[in-house]
């Protein structure tokens, strides 16, 4: 495990300091003149620093996150209006967050520094025929320097430290770690990440000290050393990014186990085609879906049924063949994605019991459920209960829990072991339902919709004849008792495995 995670730290670490620097940079512009503004207008500093403040209350994931429809609407404006959009995932929304967040420490003691210099000195550059600009520049600002230092000294440690929550919208950095850590219980990696990021955070912020300390001791060594050493850290961050050749096809990924596993049998196929990749992880459903449109995402695999329910807005539920044909055809002629067609397994959201505790009940189907669920606790994941399938099964049998509870995947199924809830939403292929012996109910009313898992093909791509040739081999090719076990081999507690060795094992079967 350690030697798969130093295995990607070049590009994790490299994607991480460009985000972290051009963020920074770009929030000293912004806050350094504002600064320097209501330093001098005395009614801008409460809104400047009121408006800085309130930034930082937001959650760090939801700022992210609320960039991206933000920067989606404005993308699909300019191609409307000017012919030409731009990528609305990744980068742009994460720097942008940052950048927010950067501004309050610089703003706060900026401002403080420039009004508390003292009126004596003022007045004495004023007295040798100093110009108000000549006194800002030669006088205020180089007493001013340590303080200021030292705000954007705070500034780094936050956007390096947010920075590495910006990979569920879509833009690789040391979070990613710690995103795919947490969805496959690979502590190494989530260990490993946490890690990484302090370690960056230290230098930094022990290089921005020693600049600090120059200025105050007017120290020119100590300062140029500082330079030196931020210039050799960023430096030899970004070679490993800087020159790849050819813009890389993204793969996408939800934020579970099995996307992983197939994002690496993609990744393994598209290499061996001569294609140079790249992965964009842990992403929502929503989210993932119009990156793909928009061309932010290469390839990636979703569910006909989720595209039936989230994104056609289909609320029948008619037999397999007839939803995936209807998938397909409505994403050529809506979106551009070409559907390649289904990879030979469904995913199913099933609800899903102890097996004990239903034979206790005599729960076999959700109408049994149905009973019992006034008194029992269920468990989801992040989407599941703000999902129209939620809605289509409540109404069909008219479910009413207790207590709802949302976790990430893998807890989910922990939570269900131990008592904490009664039933889960949980996934068909998921092999933790053999490893926890796990009872899933029938769905007699057909509220669900069938869950082929299907490879999507971005607009950009669709008609690359080389891209859809080494992909094709996968269509058909992987069975649910496959999936299942390759499932299975990244939870196992015991013998635990990686997506890419699990991707590997699925590679031999086709073979």
């Amino acid at each position: 495990m350690i030697a798969a995670a130093f295995a990607v730290l070049p590009g994790y670490l490299g994607q991480h300091v460009l985000l972290s620097i051009s963020a920074l940079v770009l929030g000293l512009l912004i806050s350094l003149p504002l600064a320097i503004v209501a330093s001098r207008v005395a009614w801008l500093r409460g809104p400047a620093l009121g408006a800085a403040s309130v930034i930082q209350t937001i959650p760090g994931l939801a700022l992210l996150a609320l960039f991206y429809p933000l920067l989606l609407m404005l993308s699909n404006f300019s191609e409307q209006v000017f012919g030409a959009g731009f990528r609305a995932l990744g980068f742009l929304p994460a720097l942008l967050a940052l950048v927010l967040y950067s501004m309050l420490p610089v703003l706060r003691n900026t401002i403080t520094a420039l009004v508390a210099t003292d009126p004596a000195i003022l007045r004495a550059a004023r007295g040798v025929g100093m110009t108000p600009r000549q006194s800002l520049l030669l006088v205020e600002l180089p007493l001013a320097a340590p303080v200021i230092m030292a705000g954007v000294r705070t500034a780094a440690v936050w956007v390096i430290g947010t920075a590495t929550l910006s990979t569920p919208v879509g833009q690789t950095s040391l979070g990613n770690y710690i995103f795919t850590g947490l969805q496959t219980e690979n502590w190494v990696f989530v260990l490993f990440g946490c890690v990484a990021a302090a370690a960056l955070a230290l230098v930094v912020d022990r290089l921005l000290a020693l600049a600090e300390t120059g200025l105050a001791q007017h120290s020119r060594a100590k300062v140029i050393g500082a330079a030196v050493g931020l210039a050799i850290v960023i430096g030899a961050s970004l070679v490993p990014i800087i020159g790849r050749a050819g813009a890389p096809v993204v793969i996408g990924t939800k934020s579970f186990e099995e996307q992983y596993i197939l994002a690496s049998l993609i990744g393994d196929k598209l290499r061996d085609a001569g294609f140079t990749t790249s992965e964009r992880d842990g992403l929502g459903s929503s989210v993932i879906f119009h990156a793909l449109a928009a061309d932010d995402v290469g390839v990636y695999v979703d569910y006909s049924g989720t595209l039936w329910a989230d994104q056609m807005k289909r609320r029948d539920t008619p037999d397999r063949t007839a939803v995936l044909n209807g998938v397909a055809a409505w994403l050529k002629q809506t979106q551009g994605v070409r559907d390649l067609g289904s990879l030979g397994f469904e995913n199913a959201y099933a609800f899903a019991m102890r097996r004990d505790v239903a034979q206790r009940y005599g729960i076999h189907s959700i109408a049994d459920l149905a009973t019992y669920a006034p008194n029992m606790k269920i468990g989801g994941d992040y989407e599941f209960f703000g999902r129209p399938e939620w809605a289509a099964v409540k109404k069909a049998y008219g479910l009413n829990f207790a207590v709802m509870r949302q976790y990430q995947s893998n807890f989910m199924y922990r939570a269900l072991q131990d008592g904490d809830v009664d039933v889960i939403a949980a996934f068909s292929s998921d092999g933790r339902i053999a490893q926890y012996h796990l009872q899933l109910l029938s769905d007699p009313r057909h509220a669900l919709p069938p869950y082929d898992a299907v490879l999507l093909i971005s607009p950009k791509y669709a008609h690359d004849r080389k891209l859809i040739d080494a992909l094709k081999p996968l269509i058909g090719a992987i069975n649910l008792s496959a999936m299942q076990h390759a499932n299975l081999m990244v939870d196992r507690q015991t013998d635990k495995r990686s997506p890419a060795e699990a991707a590997n094992w699925i590679e031999q079967q086709l073979h």
